[in-house]
Protein backbone atom coordinates (compact mmCIF):
# COMPACT_ATOMS: atom_id res chain seq x y z
CA UNK A 1 0.00 0.00 0.00
CA UNK A 2 2.65 2.42 0.90
CA UNK A 3 4.18 1.40 -2.09
CA UNK A 4 1.61 2.00 -4.45
CA UNK A 5 1.56 5.83 -2.95
CA UNK A 6 4.85 6.49 -3.39
CA UNK A 7 4.49 5.50 -7.11
CA UNK A 8 1.72 6.95 -7.42
CA UNK A 9 3.12 10.55 -5.97
CA UNK A 10 6.34 9.93 -8.37
CA UNK A 11 4.69 9.59 -11.35
CA UNK A 12 2.22 12.52 -10.47
CA UNK A 13 5.32 15.11 -9.76
CA UNK A 14 6.76 13.47 -13.03
CA UNK A 15 3.85 14.50 -15.09
CA UNK A 16 3.60 18.02 -13.46
CA UNK A 17 7.42 18.28 -14.67
CA UNK A 18 6.75 17.33 -17.55
CA UNK A 19 3.76 19.89 -18.08
CA UNK A 20 6.18 23.04 -16.39
CA UNK A 21 8.71 21.92 -18.93
CA UNK A 22 6.05 22.51 -22.10
CA UNK A 23 5.17 25.54 -20.44
CA UNK A 24 8.58 26.69 -19.82
CA UNK A 25 9.52 26.01 -23.39
CA UNK A 26 7.93 29.62 -24.85
CA UNK A 27 9.48 31.92 -22.08
CA UNK A 28 13.16 29.89 -22.65
CA UNK A 29 12.77 30.63 -26.50
CA UNK A 30 12.39 34.05 -25.35
CA UNK A 31 15.26 33.96 -23.29
CA UNK A 32 17.81 32.16 -25.65
CA UNK A 33 16.05 34.63 -28.95
CA UNK A 34 17.61 37.34 -26.29
CA UNK A 35 20.86 36.53 -25.82
CA UNK A 36 21.83 35.82 -29.46
CA UNK A 37 23.34 37.67 -32.15
CA UNK A 38 21.31 39.12 -35.14
CA UNK A 39 22.99 36.15 -37.91
CA UNK A 40 22.46 33.76 -35.23
CA UNK A 41 18.82 34.64 -34.77
CA UNK A 42 18.33 33.84 -38.26
CA UNK A 43 20.17 30.69 -38.65
CA UNK A 44 18.95 27.69 -40.34
CA UNK A 45 18.58 24.76 -38.75
CA UNK A 46 18.29 26.93 -35.90
CA UNK A 47 20.16 27.09 -32.85
CA UNK A 48 18.45 26.54 -29.56
CA UNK A 49 21.27 28.03 -27.62
CA UNK A 50 23.42 29.86 -28.99
CA UNK A 51 27.42 29.76 -29.26
CA UNK A 52 28.10 32.73 -27.46
CA UNK A 53 25.85 34.87 -25.54
CA UNK A 54 25.31 38.43 -25.84
CA UNK A 55 23.97 39.56 -22.53
CA UNK A 56 24.67 43.31 -23.87
CA UNK A 57 21.35 43.05 -25.50
CA UNK A 58 19.27 44.12 -22.41
CA UNK A 59 21.31 46.78 -22.68
CA UNK A 60 20.79 47.78 -26.08
CA UNK A 61 17.03 47.33 -26.24
CA UNK A 62 16.92 49.19 -22.57
CA UNK A 63 19.00 52.21 -24.26
CA UNK A 64 16.46 52.06 -27.77
CA UNK A 65 13.84 51.92 -25.84
CA UNK A 66 14.17 54.69 -23.24
CA UNK A 67 13.40 52.42 -21.03
CA UNK A 68 14.00 53.97 -17.41
CA UNK A 69 11.76 56.91 -18.80
CA UNK A 70 9.01 54.55 -19.19
CA UNK A 71 9.73 52.25 -16.11
CA UNK A 72 9.12 55.42 -14.13
CA UNK A 73 5.67 56.01 -15.78
CA UNK A 74 4.57 52.88 -15.12
CA UNK A 75 5.53 52.42 -11.42
CA UNK A 76 4.33 55.61 -10.79
CA UNK A 77 0.69 54.50 -12.93
CA UNK A 78 0.71 51.35 -11.06
CA UNK A 79 1.92 52.12 -7.19
CA UNK A 80 -1.27 54.92 -7.81
CA UNK A 81 -3.65 52.41 -9.07
CA UNK A 82 -2.65 50.03 -5.71
CA UNK A 83 -2.81 52.60 -3.58
CA UNK A 84 -6.46 53.31 -4.52
CA UNK A 85 -7.87 49.82 -5.21
CA UNK A 86 -6.95 48.21 -1.65
CA UNK A 87 -7.90 51.98 0.05
CA UNK A 88 -11.60 52.46 -1.79
CA UNK A 89 -12.37 48.34 -1.86
CA UNK A 90 -11.74 47.76 1.41
CA UNK A 91 -13.55 50.43 3.00
CA UNK A 92 -15.98 49.95 0.71
CA UNK A 93 -16.10 45.81 1.26
CA UNK A 94 -16.23 46.78 5.12
CA UNK A 95 -19.01 48.82 4.58
CA UNK A 96 -20.99 46.26 2.68
CA UNK A 97 -20.08 43.41 5.07
CA UNK A 98 -20.00 44.66 8.90
CA UNK A 99 -22.84 47.67 8.52
CA UNK A 100 -26.64 47.73 8.41
CA UNK A 101 -28.34 50.13 6.06
CA UNK A 102 -31.63 50.43 4.25
CA UNK A 103 -31.24 48.77 0.97
CA UNK A 104 -27.50 46.88 1.21
CA UNK A 105 -28.49 43.91 -0.30
CA UNK A 106 -30.01 46.10 -2.93
CA UNK A 107 -27.06 48.54 -4.07
CA UNK A 108 -25.14 44.90 -3.41
CA UNK A 109 -26.71 43.58 -5.96
CA UNK A 110 -26.68 46.98 -8.06
CA UNK A 111 -22.73 46.73 -7.87
CA UNK A 112 -22.28 43.70 -8.63
CA UNK A 113 -24.20 43.82 -11.53
CA UNK A 114 -22.18 46.70 -13.14
CA UNK A 115 -19.56 43.63 -13.79
CA UNK A 116 -21.61 42.83 -16.09
CA UNK A 117 -21.11 46.00 -18.60
CA UNK A 118 -18.73 45.45 -21.31
CA UNK A 119 -15.73 48.03 -21.30
CA UNK A 120 -16.06 48.87 -24.99
CA UNK A 121 -19.46 50.74 -24.04
CA UNK A 122 -17.89 52.81 -20.99
CA UNK A 123 -15.00 53.40 -22.89
CA UNK A 124 -16.21 56.19 -25.13
CA UNK A 125 -18.43 58.11 -22.35
CA UNK A 126 -15.12 57.96 -20.23
CA UNK A 127 -12.80 59.18 -23.03
CA UNK A 128 -15.51 62.80 -23.59
CA UNK A 129 -15.15 62.82 -19.51
CA UNK A 130 -11.55 62.78 -18.92
CA UNK A 131 -11.17 65.29 -22.14
CA UNK A 132 -13.78 68.03 -20.46
CA UNK A 133 -12.06 67.12 -17.35
CA UNK A 134 -8.26 68.04 -19.30
CA UNK A 135 -7.14 65.14 -17.86
CA UNK A 136 -6.21 63.65 -21.64
CA UNK A 137 -1.86 63.37 -21.38
CA UNK A 138 -1.52 62.66 -17.89
CA UNK A 139 -2.07 59.86 -15.49
CA UNK A 140 -4.95 61.06 -13.81
CA UNK A 141 -7.46 58.99 -16.13
CA UNK A 142 -5.32 55.59 -15.27
CA UNK A 143 -5.15 56.41 -12.15
CA UNK A 144 -8.17 58.60 -10.48
CA UNK A 145 -11.09 55.84 -11.10
CA UNK A 146 -9.00 53.39 -9.12
CA UNK A 147 -10.13 55.04 -5.89
CA UNK A 148 -13.30 54.62 -6.66
CA UNK A 149 -13.58 50.78 -6.16
CA UNK A 150 -13.62 48.16 -8.09
CA UNK A 151 -16.86 45.93 -8.02
CA UNK A 152 -15.07 42.70 -8.51
CA UNK A 153 -12.46 43.10 -5.80
CA UNK A 154 -14.96 44.25 -3.44
CA UNK A 155 -16.97 41.55 -3.85
CA UNK A 156 -13.78 39.44 -3.01
CA UNK A 157 -13.12 41.42 0.12
CA UNK A 158 -16.99 41.43 1.22
CA UNK A 159 -16.37 37.46 0.97
CA UNK A 160 -13.40 37.58 3.18
CA UNK A 161 -15.08 40.44 5.91
CA UNK A 162 -18.01 38.02 6.12
CA UNK A 163 -16.28 34.97 7.42
CA UNK A 164 -14.77 37.10 10.01
CA UNK A 165 -17.00 36.05 12.91
CA UNK A 166 -19.24 38.99 14.33
CA UNK A 167 -18.18 38.23 17.88
CA UNK A 168 -15.21 39.29 17.32
CA UNK A 169 -16.60 42.93 16.39
CA UNK A 170 -18.45 42.60 19.67
CA UNK A 171 -15.49 42.27 21.51
CA UNK A 172 -13.67 44.85 19.68
CA UNK A 173 -16.43 47.52 20.63
CA UNK A 174 -16.72 46.35 24.47
CA UNK A 175 -13.22 47.65 24.77
CA UNK A 176 -13.66 50.87 22.81
CA UNK A 177 -12.81 50.53 19.37
CA UNK A 178 -14.86 52.60 16.50
CA UNK A 179 -15.39 51.52 13.19
CA UNK A 180 -11.79 52.73 11.78
CA UNK A 181 -10.12 51.09 14.70
CA UNK A 182 -12.12 47.94 13.91
CA UNK A 183 -11.03 47.96 10.83
CA UNK A 184 -6.96 49.02 11.02
CA UNK A 185 -6.50 46.51 13.91
CA UNK A 186 -8.88 43.51 13.67
CA UNK A 187 -10.38 42.91 10.39
CA UNK A 188 -6.81 43.98 8.18
CA UNK A 189 -4.22 41.66 9.61
CA UNK A 190 -6.85 38.76 9.04
CA UNK A 191 -7.76 39.04 5.81
CA UNK A 192 -4.22 39.73 4.55
CA UNK A 193 -4.25 36.84 1.90
CA UNK A 194 -7.11 38.82 0.29
CA UNK A 195 -5.18 41.90 0.25
CA UNK A 196 -2.49 40.33 -1.26
CA UNK A 197 -4.64 38.67 -3.91
CA UNK A 198 -6.08 42.32 -4.92
CA UNK A 199 -2.48 43.53 -4.87
CA UNK A 200 -1.46 41.16 -7.10
CA UNK A 201 -4.60 41.01 -9.89
CA UNK A 202 -3.68 45.11 -9.74
CA UNK A 203 -0.11 45.18 -10.52
CA UNK A 204 -0.46 42.57 -13.05
CA UNK A 205 -3.80 44.00 -15.19
CA UNK A 206 -2.09 47.54 -14.44
CA UNK A 207 1.40 46.68 -15.62
CA UNK A 208 0.89 45.16 -18.75
CA UNK A 209 -1.87 47.43 -19.76
CA UNK A 210 -2.11 48.90 -23.46
CA UNK A 211 -4.91 49.68 -23.82
CA UNK A 212 -6.05 52.34 -21.34
CA UNK A 213 -2.52 53.80 -21.95
CA UNK A 214 -3.09 53.39 -25.85
CA UNK A 215 -6.23 55.88 -25.43
CA UNK A 216 -5.14 58.60 -22.71
CA UNK A 217 -1.45 59.45 -22.93
CA UNK A 218 -0.05 61.08 -26.48
CA UNK A 219 3.34 62.62 -25.92
CA UNK A 220 6.20 60.45 -25.50
CA UNK A 221 7.44 61.65 -22.38
CA UNK A 222 4.50 60.26 -20.76
CA UNK A 223 4.32 56.23 -22.26
CA UNK A 224 4.38 53.10 -20.26
CA UNK A 225 6.20 50.08 -21.08
CA UNK A 226 3.24 48.61 -22.58
CA UNK A 227 3.40 51.42 -25.29
CA UNK A 228 6.79 51.58 -25.12
CA UNK A 229 7.31 48.03 -26.38
CA UNK A 230 4.40 48.66 -29.08
CA UNK A 231 6.67 51.36 -30.43
CA UNK A 232 9.82 49.09 -30.28
CA UNK A 233 8.24 46.64 -31.66
CA UNK A 234 7.02 49.00 -34.94
CA UNK A 235 10.52 50.54 -35.03
CA UNK A 236 12.95 47.83 -34.84
CA UNK A 237 10.15 44.77 -35.82
CA UNK A 238 13.35 42.84 -37.62
CA UNK A 239 15.64 42.85 -34.69
CA UNK A 240 14.61 39.99 -33.11
CA UNK A 241 17.11 39.57 -30.45
CA UNK A 242 16.53 43.47 -29.25
CA UNK A 243 12.54 43.10 -29.42
CA UNK A 244 12.55 39.68 -27.60
CA UNK A 245 14.74 41.33 -24.98
CA UNK A 246 12.92 44.26 -24.31
CA UNK A 247 10.03 41.89 -24.25
CA UNK A 248 11.78 39.72 -21.16
CA UNK A 249 12.36 43.49 -19.53
CA UNK A 250 8.73 44.13 -19.40
CA UNK A 251 7.70 40.58 -18.32
CA UNK A 252 10.14 40.06 -15.52
CA UNK A 253 8.34 42.45 -12.65
CA UNK A 254 5.37 40.52 -13.10
CA UNK A 255 6.99 36.90 -12.78
CA UNK A 256 9.11 38.02 -9.49
CA UNK A 257 5.86 39.34 -7.86
CA UNK A 258 3.78 35.84 -8.66
CA UNK A 259 7.22 34.29 -7.53
CA UNK A 260 7.89 35.74 -4.22
CA UNK A 261 3.70 36.52 -3.37
CA UNK A 262 2.32 33.43 -4.83
CA UNK A 263 1.65 31.75 -1.03
CA UNK A 264 -0.23 34.57 -0.86
CA UNK A 265 -2.06 34.32 -4.00
CA UNK A 266 -3.05 30.35 -2.71
CA UNK A 267 -4.71 31.33 0.35
CA UNK A 268 -5.85 34.89 -0.94
CA UNK A 269 -7.82 32.61 -3.97
CA UNK A 270 -9.53 30.58 -1.36
CA UNK A 271 -12.36 31.92 1.04
CA UNK A 272 -11.13 31.01 4.36
CA UNK A 273 -12.15 31.95 8.22
CA UNK A 274 -10.11 31.81 11.08
CA UNK A 275 -7.63 29.11 11.10
CA UNK A 276 -7.95 27.27 14.36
Amino acid sequence: MRRTRILGKTLTYLLLLACSAVFMLPFLFMLTTALKSSAAVLTIPPQIFPSVYHWENFGDAMRMMRFWRLLGNTVTITGLTIVGTLLSCTLVAFGFARFDFKGRSFWFLVLISTMLIPGQITMIPLYILMKWLGWIDTIKPLTVPAFFGTAFYIFLLRQFFMTVPRELDEAAIIDGCGPMRLLLKIMLPLIRPALATVTIFTFMHTWNDFLGPLIYLQSDNMRTLSLGLYSFQGEYVSQWHYLMAASILLMLPCLLVFFFFQRYFIEGTTVTGIKG
